[in-house]
């Protein structure tokens, strides 16, 4: 049953508040890995599982929450994730360590996890296909808009309160979001979906653990580590087990049938390039803008503000394109503008000033928003209404896994580059240590022996190490780009003009 009246735009606004928490709870944490790692003594691979804990658990249980949301009813598991997402946020603001906080970002990935796939999956239960596409627009723009987001925010709590404030901030926006939806949002279930596939689901679980694992230890433990080796190798085995388990069941978790559809397949594609391309710039970027150009946290997410300007003209953008050039344009369009932005960032010398950042970072932001919002607005389209919480939680959970595995292979390639080039012959063996173990470490080992040099060098092998990672960015950008171009459909212009055309008829006023 759809919504009526305002009601359901009001609706969309809780879940829009509430996806803006879930983007800026995404990056807020990056801005401040410089101060935790100083202040809770953590290493570059702590940082890591910081991140990650919160990607990983939350990409795991995109698909059961997706199916449990069909079965018992979406506006109530949507709920529940939001408490959870609010209790956990407040135990990460009060922990006092890295496991303290890596818990909790644990179990915020479970809120979240429930959060994402099940607020996607409400929007074709209230809005009547003619007003779809800019409800999902709106959705997508919120998640997208939270990302460059969090820096700034978090950039100015750092600057006025101590860093548990970055979790704190969650608190109160997930509150007023919860009580909005459960007045405003109309429960919706599929009485036909199918039981849970707890076979399906620990498969998924168990193989994206040790997957990520294995990935984000391995630049420190070694790529030849046994320990390392097998739970890459374990982990390759256990999804590709998932996968075959799935295409046996008459009603999977994961329908991969749905991957016969291209035009489905290529969107979900380009859209997990633009999240993996977000979380590894945001991952890299703060970091160079603090200790290599010594900005401070709030002036950090202060620069981070020309992203968000490309990505609020790309959402602009599509909106008004969209009708005239179908879809595929404007995906491929921006992976060839996220792919310029990436390599243009590639250039970067440690005595660059911040001018050359912000314009790559506006071509980099436009990239984004021209990429994921029509990605994401074609992908429900081509979701039967029967599957919306099985068909978002397997599309969120693709975009997010590639997030976690994004990150934790371009902090591995980050930290194999950065070891490999910082110079600390000479240096005491504990100063060593730190300095090989993260910028941030090393800044401030050179403050306390006084050793101009040491910065240097640190500050020179973390642009090479950022440059690499950018680099790898933009060749995926680049490679997903023509991919799309050559074996995506084409769109109906046509039929698209003849819709909108429709639908523009039908909002006129009688």
């Amino acid at each position: 049953m759809k919504g009526t009246g305002s009601r359901r735009w009001w609706g969309l606004g809780a879940l829009a508040l509430s996806l803006l928490a879930l983007g800026f709870d995404m990056t807020i944490l990056n801005v401040a890995l410089a101060t935790m790692s100083a202040e809770l003594d953590a290493s570059t691979s702590e940082l890591q599982w910081i991140v990650d804990s919160y990607i990983l658990v939350f990409a795991a249980l995109l698909l059961p929450a997706g199916l449990l949301g069909d079965r018992f009813g979406r506006k109530r598991l949507l709920l529940a994730g939001m408490a959870i997402f609010g209790l956990a946020s407040l135990g990460g603001a009060l922990a006092g360590g890295t496991t303290g906080v890596i818990v909790a970002r644990a179990f915020m990935g479970i809120g979240a996890g429930l959060m994402m796939p099940l607020s996607m999956s409400i929007l074709p239960s209230i809005f009547p296909p003619e007003e779809r596409t800019r409800a999902v627009a709106i959705w997508s723009a919120s998640m997208a808009l939270g990302l460059p987001l969090g820096p700034l925010l978090g950039g100015w709590l750092l600057e006025h309160y101590w860093w548990g404030s970055i979790f704190l901030i969650n608190v109160p926006v997930v509150a007023v979001g919860a009580v909005a939806v459960a007045f405003l949002l109309p429960e919706s279930r599929d009485p036909a979906a199918p039981r849970v596939d707890v076979v399906g689901s620990l498969l998924s679980i168990c193989g994206l653990v040790a997957l990520v694992y294995g990935i984000t230890e391995g630049p420190v433990d070694g790529w030849t580590d046994p320990l390392i080796v097998g739970t890459i190798g374990g982990g390759l085995l256990l999804l590709t087990v998932f996968v075959l388990w799935e295409r046996r069941l008459a009603q999977p978790m994961m329908d991969v049938r749905l991957f016969g559809d291209t035009v489905f397949t290529w969107a979900v594609v380009a859209g997990t390039m633009a999240t993996v391309v977000m979380a590894g710039v945001l991952f890299v970027l703060p970091q160079y803008l603090q200790v290599v150009q010594g900005n401070g946290v709030f002036g950090t997410g202060l620069r981070l503000i020309p992203m968000l300007l490309g990505l609020m003209t790309g959402g602009l953008l599509t909106e008004r394109l969209t009708a005239r050039t179908g879809h595929k344009p404007l995906i491929v369009t921006g992976l060839f503008l996220l792919a310029t932005g990436l390599g243009w960032g590639a250039l970067t010398d440690a005595g660059d000033g911040y001018s050359s950042t912000a314009m790559w970072l506006v071509v980099l932001g436009l990239g984004v928003g021209l990429t994921m919002i029509p990605a994401m607005d074609l992908v429900l389209q081509r979701l039967p209404d029967e599957q919306a919480g099985r068909g978002s939680g397997l599309v969120q959970t693709l975009r997010q896994t590639g997030g976690a595995l994004g990150i934790a292979g371009l902090g591995s390639l980050l930290s194999v580059v950065y070891r490999d080039r910082v110079d600390v012959d000479g240096l005491p063996a504990g100063a060593a240590d730190a300095a090989r173990d993260s910028v941030g470490g090393a800044a401030a080992a050179a403050a306390r022996l006084h050793d101009p040099g040491l910065l240097a060098s640190a500050r020179d092998a973390y642009v090479h190490g950022m440059n690499a990672t950018l680099a790898v960015c933009a060749l995926g950008a680049l490679a997903v780009a023509l991919l799309v171009w050559i074996f995506q459909p084409a769109p109906e212009r046509a039929s698209v003009v003849a819709d909108a055309a429709e639908s523009d008829h039908e909002h006129v006023p009688s």
